[in-house]
């Protein structure tokens, strides 16, 4: 019997996608690699720091008990979510009922990028702020919805000029986006600018999603506000927080999702048709983290602050203009005159071996910056330095 040759089309959800951007970055590092090369990786903001022994050393315990091999509950584990309303009265001052207002994620990204399908209907207006976490659109698109742009610029210190959104997207949004301190620009915002958001989403009735990746890595005494201090946003949103950059967790894959009980009802009715949760062992282990975890938090600011130095004064030091950041694992780098955020970044990595990702790899509004991270060590930093200095000498 003859076989027919079968094509496998992407469906259009996937066709509306642009490459992914971190994935792209790896490609061209590996095969730079490939080739012998000795790169220097500053553009994936990739935790470089051990999780806290501690941390191990309960997911050891844990994993060796038989009634953590089995499906967990699809709201997470109850020690799990009392840990987390605890940490978050002590750290921000923010009552949340474990039973209704939490729900543990396989990482942060995982449920920013389901949220869109429980609220979103196609054709839908998403607000996504501009330059973004690619996820944002991304997830708008999967759900069908029209992400509309919300410019960050500069001169608006990188915070979402609410004045200018445009009223018939108001009209038509269903959600917005906001992430502070924000990546890429670390950008911190003020309580003051959440209040002003909870009564836009009151007034034009769409939901907030804030991505809090980033509170615990802020710098020079500062500590940044979570969303939900505004008063009444956890009538109009949600937070999402991640273990990843707070406790050096990245590849567990553990975070969760607090707020408005319904927003979080709605969200845990899409992962219980979509996944299993998080392994149980790995609950426990956040539950260590966010009991016993300040002193590692404490010392992951000091190292991230110290690198950012390093980074900052370095390049300033050989003529670039690039303001030091108050919070976040990156650095947000004015390009040069004479090169796009493409052609620095193509410059450094053919010239230097160095990898930073393009601006505009976050959104049309990024132009004109490249993004650094200071995910490795002290000595790798300053050698990066160090190659760019020389590009500049030739």
């Amino acid at each position: 019997m003859k076989q027919l040759k079968r094509e496998f089309e992407p469906s259009q959800r996937l066709k509306k996608l642009p490459p992914y951007l971190f994935v792209e970055i790896d490609r061209l590092k590996r095969e730079l690699l490939a080739r012998g090369k000795d790169v220097i990786d500053l553009g994936v903001g990739n935790p470089d720091l051990p999780t806290p022994s501690f941390i191990i050393d309960e997911l050891g315990r844990a994993a060796r008990d038989p009634r953590n091999h089995r499906y967990t509950l699809d709201q997470g584990m109850p020690e799990l979510r009392r840990a987390i309303t605890t940490w978050y009265r002590s750290r921000f001052g923010v009552t949340l009922d474990p039973e209704r207002e939490v729900l543990p994620l396989i990482g942060s990204k995982e449920g920013i990028g389901h949220i869109p399908l429980a609220l979103v209907n196609p054709g839908d207006v998403v607000l996504v702020p501009d330059p973004c976490y690619p996820v944002y659109k991304s997830a708008a698109w999967f759900a069908g919805g029209e992400p509309v742009l919300l410019p960050l610029l500069e001169e608006n210190g990188f915070l979402v000029d609410f004045e200018a959104i445009e009223k018939g997207a108001l009209e038509r949004a269903k959600l917005l986006y906001l992430n502070y301190p924000n990546n890429p620009t670390t950008a911190c915002a003020e309580k003051d600018f959440f209040v002003r958001a909870v009564k836009l989403a009151r007034e034009y009735g769409f939901t907030i999603c804030h991505d809090a990746a980033y509170t615990e890595i802020a710098f020079d005494g500062l500590r940044p506000s979570s969303f939900l201090e505004a008063d009444g946003a956890k009538e109009i949103g949600v937070e999402f927080h991640s273990l990843s950059k707070t406790f050096n967790m990245a590849g567990w894959r553990i975070g969760f999702a607090c707020g408005n009980a319904k927003v979080v009802e709605l969200l845990g009715k899409v992962k219980s048709n979509l996944d299993s949760g998080v392994f149980q062992a790995i609950q426990l282990a956040g539950v260590a983290a966010l009991e016993r975890g300040e002193e590692c938090i404490k010392k992951n600011r000091a190292v991230y602050e110290h690198r950012r130095d390093i980074l900052v004064d370095g390049l300033n030091a050989i003529g670039w203009k690039v303001p030091k950041p108050k919070a976040t694992l990156y650095v947000w780098a004015p390009s040069p005159p004479g090169f796009t955020s493409q052609e620095l970044a193509a410059h450094l990595l053919k010239e230097a071996n160095v990898v930073v990702t393009p601006g505009n790899g976050f959104g049309p509004n990024g132009e004109g910056y490249v993004r650094m991270s200071v995910t490795i060590g002290e000595d790798r930093l300053q050698e990066a330095v160090d190659r760019i200095k020389k590009l500049h000498s030739r």
